[in-house]
């Protein structure tokens, strides 16, 4: 009979111990439930939802580099972590508002498992973030325009900004027992963030990136791999500080054992890793990569044939090398002369010295017949490579375009649009005042070129008439329509349209 009686504590104790891991298992699917039915979450998953639906559709033009798309979904979770930390805080200190927590230390939960709870509620809403970067990105990543490489560590960072919010707003209530700290906590982040008061450091790395969003706005893309952005050990240092903050919850909620302070220190250490690699300094070579890729990029690109003309691009823009053909295909249809049949090399060159941020301008080329394209697609960047590609037919190369201030400028402008879908839309589009009469910035590639208010009142004439008959005229004439110093006004005159009163003169 005694034997039975001493067995039965540690039987006891086996049970409650095993009851224990339940309770807070039930008690963390019950606070989740609460917590994604919060008006502030509902609201915030809202507006995420709202924010994709907006953005994704219309990102880069329908012709994603991958290698943006994926940073691109990083800005909409920032909203809903901070409704989660709100939420999480507001959850966690209810007993203490209600004055009920001296209640609880007749259950079987340990303060600290109470604890553990609130911070597992907030994992299902990380998992849905997830889901909804997953969606935003596999949806540019279906485009058929899509092209580069996106990273799985840059798309952590959404998720892991979730949790590590969550995470700061049960450890806040641990830590302070007032419902002021978490909304002072997330006006503090509004003013850091919004108003640039995280720390910049110096050039693409230092500690601009113990931010929670680390974006570079340039003037496009560029190649994958010179991008150089620490992304691998920026999404370890935001795992690492949200499992820190998660632990340390749990170790104010009134946790004591050593296997949970190592797991605070191991937490501590991925913070501390992570955040020390990604403020080190920039890869000797991708320097060196980024120095060849700008000055010499034959070196890295593979070239191909279409139609007689020769297209060389990055590796991850090769596919992209059949809707540059078809371009240069609509643009040659139209032209006479030896440029209608004019072999062309395509080369696709990019400025990216300083990275993401790289916002300086292409040289023109003096090869002949060599057209620049970019690494961004889409909208106005068709019109500017079909006008890169028409005024080299006219001059011969890129640097010659330069001088080009005469009548030329008129032929350049109507092959370049005339075969456009609604080319006084694209003329709108490519002029940099998005402006139809007047003088105006031709934007492209390389260096922009310029038309006198004259050139442009012609070039709407002649977008207003039939094409057919416009390039019968063009064809018959080409020869005195591309001669250099040819007047504006004697192109109007070969294609039968009014001549402009002033004179051909450029800034």
């Amino acid at each position: 009979m005694s034997a039975v009686l001493e067995e039965t504590p540690a039987v006891e104790r086996t049970a409650r111990s095993g009851g224990s891991t339940s309770a807070m298992l039930d008690l963390a699917l019950f606070e989740t439930r609460r917590l994604l039915t919060r008006i502030p979450m509902l609201l915030a998953f809202a507006a995420y939802v709202a924010w994709m639906v907006w953005r994704t559709p219309k990102f880069e033009d329908g012709f994603p580099a991958l290698q943006n798309a994926d940073r691109a979904t990083q800005s909409g979770p920032l909203l809903v972590g901070l409704a989660v930390m709100l939420c999480a805080n507001h959850a966690v200190l209810r007993s203490h508002r209600h004055d009920t927590e001296r209640h609880f230390a007749v259950l079987v939960l340990a303060p600290w498992r109470r604890t553990a709870a609130h911070v597992l509620s907030v994992v299902p809403v990380v998992l849905l973030v997830a889901v909804g970067v997953a969606g935003q990105f596999g949806w540019e990543a279906l485009k058929p325009g899509a092209v580069g490489t996106g990273s799985v560590a840059e798309l952590l960072v959404g998720p892991l900004i979730v949790l590590l919010f969550g995470a700061i707003g049960v450890l806040l209530a641990r830590l302070i027992r007032s419902g002021f700290a978490a909304p002072l906590t997330i006006v503090l982040f509004f003013f850091l963030f919004f108003a640039g008061a995280f720390p910049t450091g110096n050039g693409e790395r230092g500690t601009r990136w113990l931010a929670p969003v680390v974006d570079e706005m340039g003037s496009g893309s560029i190649p994958s791999d010179l991008m150089g952005r620490p992304a691998g050990w920026h999404a370890l240092y935001l795992l690492g500080l949200g499992l820190t903050a998660a632990l340390l919850a749990v170790v104010a909620g009134g946790g004591r054992s050593w296997v949970l302070k190592g797991a605070v220190a191991g937490a501590l250490a991925l913070a501390i890793t992570g955040g020390v690699a990604q403020t080190s300094g920039l890869p000797a070579d991708t320097v060196v990569a980024r120095a060849a890729a700008t000055n010499n990029p034959d070196k890295q690109q593979t070239c191909v044939n279409r139609d007689g003309s020769t297209y060389c691009a990055f590796p991850e823009w090769q596919p992209r090398t059949a809707t540059w053909a078809s371009v240069v295909r609509h643009v040659q249809s139209l032209a006479g002369g030896r440029a209608h049949t004019q072999p062309l090399i395509v080369r696709q060159r990019v400025y990216a010295t300083d990275g993401l941020a790289s916002d300086g301008a292409i040289a023109q080329s003096t090869n002949p017949y060599q057209v620049t394209v970019g690494t961004s697609w889409g909208g106005n960047r068709v019109p500017e490579f079909s006008a890169a590609v028409s005024s080299v037919l006219v001059a011969g190369n890129e640097k010659a375009t330069s001088a080009m201030c005469d009548g030329r400028m008129v032929t350049t402008m109507w092959l370049a649009l005339a075969w456009q879908p609604d080319p006084m839309q694209s003329l709108r589009n490519v002029r940099l005042d998005d402006s139809v009469t007047g003088s105006a910035i031709v934007l492209s590639p390389t260096d922009p070129l310029q038309m006198t208010a004259g050139q442009t009142d012609v070039v709407r004439e002649l977008l207003g008439k039939p094409q057919e008959s416009v390039a019968a005229k063009v064809k018959a004439h080409w020869a005195e329509l591309t001669a250099p110093k040819v007047t504006s006004a004697r192109v109007a005159e070969l294609l039968g349209v009014t001549a402009p009163k002033e004179a051909d003169k450029c800034d």
